[in-house]
């Protein structure tokens, strides 16, 4: 089955509304070129550092600006829309980096809370504590849609290969890694990695990525990418700036890599046994 997909690309700031209309004109532009499929990267709402305007401006999941907007675009659209991710309000100074999915009638598939936390120091000085503020999620997600089984992840979790297998070996076809990772990591692995989780996995890969420099001072990488189950680049964004990539995928490549390199079926327990 070949469908059309799309990432869109975003360079998010810290005004939600202005992002959302952002979002908007975006999607319905690739909804306009074919796209029965879009996504877009994480924290598409905003990217905010700094802690209490974070809190300022984000909402529970029932009222977020993002979420009711994303539903009313699936519905308009007649499109599976995936927010790669937004900051929700989950109450008690607690906040979810959350993933989104909506059908063509507008109502929420699925929710997906990211698992791992970007807790790192780097060689340029940057430093991130994501588990300060935000509340690691403890369930991957796959969902059957009429197309393809899809599997949800945000960001850094595309580091952790296990959560991908686990997602193949339950089926997912599509999986996915929307993300706002920093240029430096960017520019040493984004690509790398894109291509390992869909070639050990035999899968799609689409992960939409916020790009450039944001109002908050961080800088992204961009590069949205899609990759098939060859690992080959299927069409891929540039490093600044919004942009919205579609490109035409046939689900039944899938099947035909598992086939050639059947390593789901050919993996086997093992005990890890110290050296003498």
């Amino acid at each position: 089955m070949s469908i059309k997909v799309a990432a869109i690309q975003m360079c998010s700031g810290m005004d939600v509304e202005r992002n959302v209309e952002t979002l908007k004109a975006l999607v319905r532009d690739a909804a306009g070129q074919g796209a029965i499929y879009i996504q877009t990267p994480e924290m598409t709402g905003s990217l905010q550092r700094n802690r209490k305007a974070l809190f300022a401006s984000i909402r529970p999941e029932e009222t977020d600006l993002v979420a009711k907007a994303a539903s009313e675009l699936a519905r308009e659209l007649n499109i599976h829309l995936h927010i790669g991710s937004t900051a929700i309000d989950l109450g008690e100074g607690k906040v979810a980096n959350r993933a989104l999915l909506f059908g063509p009638d507008g109502q929420k598939i699925a929710s997906y809370d990211k698992i791992h936390m970007f807790d790192v120091d780097l060689d340029n000085g940057e430093s991130w504590r994501e588990s300060a503020t935000y509340q690691p999620g403890c369930e991957a997600r796959v969902i059957a849609l009429p197309f393809a089984k899809l599997g949800m992840a945000v960001c850094y979790d595309v580091r952790f290969p296990h959560l991908f297998r686990a997602q193949a070996l339950a089926g997912a076809e599509i999986l996915t890694a929307p993300a706002a990772f920093t240029r430096q990591t960017g520019e040493a692995h984004w690509s790398i990695l894109q291509r390992a989780r869909a070639i050990e996995n035999g899968a799609f890969m689409i992960s939409a990525a916020q790009a450039g420099v944001h109002e908050d001072g961080r800088e992204t990488y961009g590069h949205s990418i899609i990759v098939d189950p060859w690992g080959k680049v299927v069409a891929e964004a540039g490093g600044t700036g919004e942009a919205v990539l579609v490109a035409e995928i046939d689900i039944a490549a899938v099947a035909a890599a598992r086939a050639k390199i059947p390593n789901l079926r050919n993996s086997r327990d093992f005990a890890l046994v110290d050296a003498v």
